[in-house]
C-alpha cells in the first residue's frame, strides 16, 4: 500500500486520478490537460500503474486509462484509519502506538 501513498503524494498524479474518476480517458486527453513534457507525464502514468491505481487498455494505437477505484478506496480507507484520533485503537495496534494515541487526547 505504500506505493499507493507515494503515488498519491504528487499533485499531478492526484489530478490525473481526479480526471479518471468519472470516466476513462485517452493518453492524449490526459496529456492535453497538463503543460508537461511527454516523458514527464509518462513517468507519472508509470508510477500510478506501478501502484495499481490505474489500468491501461490498448485500443488499436490508443491507450485508454481508467482509475482502479477499489485500490484507491483501499488506500483512502487505510489513511483514514491511520489518522483516526479520539477512538479506541484497534486490537492489533501495538501498545506503544496505543499509548501515543491516548496522549494525543
Amino acid at each position: 500500500m505504500s506505493d499507493a501513498y507515494k503515488a498519491l503524494a504528487h499533485p499531478v498524479r492526484r489530478e490525473i486520478l481526479s480526471m479518471l474518476r468519472d470516466r476513462a480517458h485517452t493518453a492524449g486527453e490526459l496529456a492535453g490537460a497538463f503543460d508537461l513534457a511527454k516523458p514527464t507525464l509518462s513517468g507519472h502514468f508509470n508510477v500510478l500503474k506501478s501502484a495499481n491505481l490505474i489500468t491501461v487498455e490498448r485500443q488499436g494505437t490508443t491507450l485508454l486509462y481508467r482509475a482502479n477505484i477499489s485500490v484507491i478506496e483501499d488506500a483512502l480507507t487505510g489513511l483514514m484509519e491511520m489518522f483516526r484520533i479520539g477512538e479506541a485503537p484497534a486490537a492489533d495496534v501495538a501498545p506503544a502506538k496505543a499509548a501515543l494515541l491516548r496522549r494525543q487526547k
